[in-house]
């Protein structure tokens, strides 16, 4: 039977406070979120290149979190962006590129997941979000995927792992032929300039057999950031309407078997707990 988790893009906010939060409770924000959350994306380890340094969890922080939640929770965490980046982040706008040597790198991996597998079952999903890649960064897509199949073989794959790109050219009947071929998982983005999911998801509908992620983003963080004063306890990009067709394509994996995790940002509507409320009563679920 297909498993539905709903949950939000980190934890870590003040402005929380009486949405989810007491702040007169003893317990940190974690063990708070969990009771009320069986699922939360962990994107802090996702910023892990800076210049030539390339930084990996600490174990203090990973047994912590994994005390803080109960033994039926689940994290979808993010990959270092160390092992995504084809290339470094310029320190200035015009530099030249300078090739990233972990791009693709299975050792980089391979600590990665020795680092946090403390968290054993609690692990959901493992998920490698690229950015936008140009042809500086990777000639064609036939480029980067030859340079994934490299990576994948041999990997240890442990746990569930899921694919984000930023190429809206990418997504396309060799991409998810690629998926299914590798048992990949598809993580979807909602905002920034990707095509709907719902338009996607109806294109490629037959390749759905396995665990997916939904992530909700908005598609202008400075101005919600702006306008919100990053007090993130109030709608303010209503999108009901969207939301609609987001939780029909939530119902018709679920339909087909396939386990979902809908990770929902801030920046989508202005309040990640409030928002999951609405979707929650579209589903007309509760607990989730």
């Amino acid at each position: 039977m297909s498993e539905l988790r709903i949950g939000t893009c980190s934890w870590k906010y003040d402005s929380w406070r009486g949405l989810v939060y007491n702040p007169d409770s003893g317990d940190t924000y974690l063990q708070q979120y969990a009771r009320k959350f069986n699922t939360v994306e962990i994107d802090q380890w996702f910023w892990s290149l800076f210049g030539t340094t390339r930084v990996l969890p600490k174990e203090s922080m990973v047994k912590e979190y994994a005390a803080s939640v109960p033994d039926n929770f689940k994290f979808t965490i993010k990959i270092p962006n160390s092992i995504t980046l084809t290339h470094h982040y310029p320190k200035n706008k015009g530099d030249p590129l300078k090739a990233n040597s972990d791009f693709f790198s299975k050792e980089l991996t391979e600590q990665f997941i020795d680092k946090i597998r403390p968290l054993g079952s609690k692990i959901g999903m493992l998920m490698l979000q690229f950015e936008y890649l140009n042809k500086q960064k990777q000639a064609s897509q036939a480029v980067f995927l030859d340079n994934f199949e490299l990576f994948l073989s041999p990997l240890s794959r442990d746990f569930p792992l899921g694919v984000e790109i930023r190429n809206p050219n990418y997504l396309n009947k060799t991409f998810f032929e690629f998926l299914n071929r590798h048992q990949l998982c598809m993580v979807f983005l909602q905002g920034y300039y990707m095509p709907s999911i719902v338009s996607i998801y109806h294109k490629f509908e037959n390749y759905f057999h396995n665990t997916t992620v939904i992530r909700l983003h908005g598609p202008n963080r400075s101005d919600i950031e702006k306008r919100s004063g990053k007090q993130w306890n109030k709608i303010w990009d209503a999108k009901d309407e969207e939301l609609k067709g987001i939780v029909n394509i939530i119902k018709r994996l679920l339909r087909k078997n396939v386990d979902v995790y809908v990770n929902v940002n801030n920046h989508y509507e202005g309040s990640a707990p409030l928002t999951i409320e609405k979707i929650r009563d579209l589903l007309d679920v509760d607990g989730i």
